[in-house]
């Protein structure tokens, strides 16, 4: 697997992988910057910006083939924390962890949400086991940084839209920068 080391590394993953999409109208790229633009204009903290902004990056390292044709449950979000992990905390590293687990949550509290959700949404979704039953969601409640990864749930939601992100990657190396195990 690849071993992401430092910011640059991120940087260009992006960089040479960012244009991949996962049957979304918008590159891998493009999501990850309106997501974490998207937390960054609510206020968020620095951890869930970033978490926001990396928390699809498992899916840069994938057979992109395989996963646009739903063929498997990717488990993208485990690979990306794996590729982060030893440059990250928990508080970046938990809310990318859990956010399928939220997905899976927000159907079972809102039934409506399952239906607001983007078609390839609702595929990976079949694949990663439905929308979750009152004993998952009450134990995924009680797990450490389940609203963090809710809120970034919304926010990966919300980061599909058809425009062009007035950010740039760069922008958030600095606050990357400083959340690094050790800065």
């Amino acid at each position: 697997m690849l071993n992401l080391t430092n910011l640059d590394a991120i940087e260009a993953l992006y960089d040479t992988a960012g244009a991949l999409h996962y049957g979304e109208g918008v590159s891998q790229l493009e999501h990850a910057l309106q997501c974490a633009d998207l937390a960054r204009a609510q206020g968020e903290a620095p951890s869930l910006i970033i978490a926001a902004l990396l928390h699809d990056i498992g899916h840069l390292v994938e057979d992109e083939a395989e996963v646009a044709q739903f063929e498997v449950d990717d488990r993208h979000e485990a690979t990306g924390v794996r590729l982060l992990s030893s440059l990250f905390g928990p508080e970046v590293l938990q809310p990318i962890a859990l956010h399928v687990a939220a997905k899976r949550y927000l159907c079972w509290d809102n039934p409506k949400y399952l239906t607001s959700l983007s078609p390839a949404s609702q595929a990976s979704l079949r694949l990663q086991g439905g929308p979750y039953s009152r004993e998952q969601a009450e134990h995924f409640e009680r797990l450490p940084y389940f609203r963090e990864a809710v809120t970034l749930r919304t926010f990966d939601d919300m980061g599909k839209r058809d425009e062009t992100s007035t950010v740039q990657f760069r922008d958030f190396l600095p606050m990357m920068q400083a959340l690094l195990i050790g800065a």
